[in-house]
């Protein structure tokens, strides 16, 4: 088996300021893989530190995301957009999310990047997870034609994330090409006023046994250190007196 070509580690910081009623700020390193789904028995075959449903100090498991029934994604991330009327052709999709580690499973957001077969973005996909172990995907696209990495898509919150933020929100998305580095940033609007920015800004490493091994020594086991860290927030926040927001039930469709 080859090397992987298009797959990447990607490394850097996740940040969030909140606004209001208190302003709470945070910067933590990071790291993600960046994995094509063409390239999935590629990254399973060659590297020591990483495999594809099987256990090993990193990995990736069909049943986390997608379908989440343990079958391939691609034939359901196809499905997911073409309900939307895009057609890939064939085209490449590309998965930003954490690895396993040590088989600790916890992601607060994954993103796919979906591409036509000439190499123009059609859609990214947002799956977002909270700590309540629930999930919901927001596609956006643009009709099916080319998506522009300067737009920036807006989403009605319908999925309850944080229990300290009401449903009553917007959220407005920003993204760049996926290359050297990749940011993300997301807007989060409650009742008008902006709320809080979130973002992650990275850096691009070969996903090879060696970088896998040097980032979980500088960072840790990133699942289970993002769980930490958003319950440690969660303990910032109660003591502001920053009010609770009860749970609320996923919406009944698992895409908007």
């Amino acid at each position: 088996m080859e090397t992987p070509v298009h797959s990447k580690l990607y490394v850097g910081t996740v940040a969030h300021e909140r606004k209001i009623p208190r302003a709470n700020r945070f910067r933590y390193g990071i790291y993600f893989l960046y994995v094509d789904l063409d390239e999935l028995e590629e990254i399973d075959a060659s590297l020591r530190l990483l495999s594809v449903d099987r256990p090993n100090l990193f990995s990736l498991r069909s049943e986390d995301h997608g379908p989440r029934d343990g079958s391939p994604w691609r034939p359901w991330i196809e499905a997911t957009l073409s309900r939307a009327g895009i057609e890939l052709q064939g085209g490449p999709v590309r998965l930003l999310t954490f690895p396993r580690v040590l088989g600790f499973k916890f992601y607060p957001v994954s993103f796919w990047y979906c591409f036509h077969a000439d190499g123009t973005p059609r859609a990214i996909l947002a799956e977002v997870q909270n700590t309540f172990g629930d999930h919901h995907n927001y596609l956006l696209h643009n009709n099916g034609d080319v998506f522009d990495w300067n737009s920036a898509p807006e989403k009605v919150k319908i999925f309850h994330v944080s229990p300290f933020i009401e449903m009553d929100a917007r959220y407005e998305f920003h993204f760049s090409e996926p290359d050297d580095r990749v940011s993300v940033s997301l807007f989060d609007y409650v009742k008008g006023p902006l709320l809080l920015i979130a973002s992650v800004s990275l850096d691009a490493k070969p996903l090879d046994d060696r970088s896998l091994m040097r980032t979980l020594l500088r960072y840790g086991p990133m699942s289970a250190r993002a769980w930490l860290l958003i319950h440690f927030q969660a303990l910032r926040i109660v003591a502001k007196r920053i009010k609770y927001v009860p749970r609320t039930e996923p919406p009944a469709e698992e895409t908007t």
